[in-house]
C-alpha cells in the first residue's frame, strides 16, 4: 500500500470529520477543533487539530496538525491528554462539539440550485398535491 502525503492524510481526516465520524471532537478557541478519528480505511486513529475551512474546501485551514497512532487506544490516552492541556490553558470551549460540521463540499447533494428563488423541486412535484394548483 501506497503512503500518503500529509496533504492526503488531512485531507481523509477532515472528510471523515464532516462526515460525523470523528469519536470524540471538541472546540477550541478561536475557532479551532481538535478531533479524534479513527480511519476505517487504513485502521489507524488520528488526533486531528484545525480551524474553520473559510474556502468551502479549496484549502486545509491554516495551522492544521495531526497526530498518528497505531490503535485507537494509544489515541484515546493521547487526547485526553491534549484535552486536559487545552482546559488547563483555558482553549476549551466545549468538550462535545458538533459545531461547524458537514462544510459546504461534502455535507451532501443539492436538490435546488444554492440560489434558487423557488422551495419547490419541479421533478418531484406530488400529483395529489398539484392537482389542487393547476390554473
Amino acid at each position: 500500500m501506497q503512503e500518503r502525503s500529509e496533504e492526503q492524510v488531512i485531507s481523509r481526516l477532515l472528510e471523515l470529520e464532516n462526515d460525523g465520524q470523528a469519536e470524540r471532537r471538541a472546540q477550541l478557541s478561536g475557532e479551532r477543533f481538535l478531533s479524534l478519528l479513527n480511519d476505517p480505511d487504513t485502521g489507524r486513529s488520528y488526533i486531528l487539530r484545525h480551524g474553520t475551512d473559510e474556502t468551502e474546501g479549496a484549502e486545509i485551514p491554516a495551522g492544521t496538525e495531526f497526530y498518528e497512532y497505531p490503535s485507537a487506544d494509544l489515541a484515546q490516552r493521547a487526547y485526553e491528554q491534549l484535552l486536559e492541556e487545552s482546559r488547563g490553558a483555558g482553549e476549551l470551549v466545549e468538550e462535545d462539539s458538533t459545531e461547524d460540521i458537514g462544510d459546504f463540499e461534502s455535507s451532501g447533494a443539492e436538490v435546488r440550485d444554492l440560489f434558487a428563488d423557488s422551495d419547490e423541486d419541479e421533478l418531484s412535484r406530488d400529483p395529489v398535491i398539484s392537482e389542487e394548483e393547476q390554473p
